[in-house]
């Protein structure tokens, strides 16, 4: 995380640089002594994380943080418990009262970075993806495709409502890793198809929309697992 400090005390920010130093996560941009070097910098940098002291000359640390439209991820460092309240309602990460022990600073942080992960794992993945087709970039729904077969670098898509394929250059390796996982399977070293539109599975072939897939011998173990799962 790329982080400033904002404290007019030059020992204040001498503690947090070297506590930020300690943290392999944690890239010291800038050190402040005031909101308007603050700005400047947030306007120049791109800013994850800022400790920011309230008693400042000019522009208090709160003042300055209700200015701002997008402020990063904000930890109060501060000797008055007293703003404890009004920071909490600017939705600070933390509140930090000096002075500062590192296993408290390093809570804190800890606190930033999770909610980051967790912020970043809730964002779904797309349902779609789009494909270079001939000379257009053409939007495919996941939930459409039926199978797809591999030809040396070229791949045909066959997508639901549609009798002609689509034609990428794409390896199947790759392509397979796009798609979400436990919906789609790779029966064969030529062949993917989507769980979702088998017909039946007779044999050492996948029927699907009246199309019969070979499934491989190194394969076919693999599919019989996944609809195992799929059957409880």
């Amino acid at each position: 995380m790329r982080c400033i400090i904002v404290d007019d005390e030059p020992l204040a920010q001498e503690v947090l640089e070297t506590y930020v130093q300690r943290v392999d996560d944690l890239q010291l941009l800038k050190k402040c002594s005031n909101a308007m070097e603050a700005m400047q910098t947030l306007h120049k940098e791109h800013v994850d994380l800022m400790f920011l002291d309230i008693q400042m000359p000019v522009i208090d640390g709160l003042s300055f943080l209700k200015s701002l439209k997008n402020p990063p991820a904000v930890i109060i460092t501060t000797a008055y418990p007293n703003h404890a309240l009004e920071g909490f309602d600017l939705d600070v990460a933390d509140y930090l009262l000096k002075p500062i022990s590192f296993e408290r600073f390093l809570k804190a942080v800890n606190k930033v970075a999770d909610h980051r992960r967790n912020a970043h794992s809730e964002v779904p993945d797309p349902d779609y993806t789009f494909l270079k087709v001939d000379s257009k970039l053409v939007k495919v729904n996941y939930a459409d495709i039926v199978f797809v077969e591999g030809m040396k670098d070229y791949l045909k898509i066959f997508v639901k409502g549609s009798d002609k394929p689509l034609v990428v250059h794409q390896t199947m390796k790759r392509f397979e890793d796009m798609l979400p996982k436990g919906k789609f399977i790779r029966v064969h070293k030529s062949y993917i198809i989507s769980l979702g539109m088998v017909n039946s599975i007779v044999g050492n072939f996948v029927q699907i929309n009246g199309r019969e897939i070979p499934i491989g011998a190194n394969y076919k173990d693999q599919l019989i697992g996944m609809v195992s799962k799929i059957n409880g």
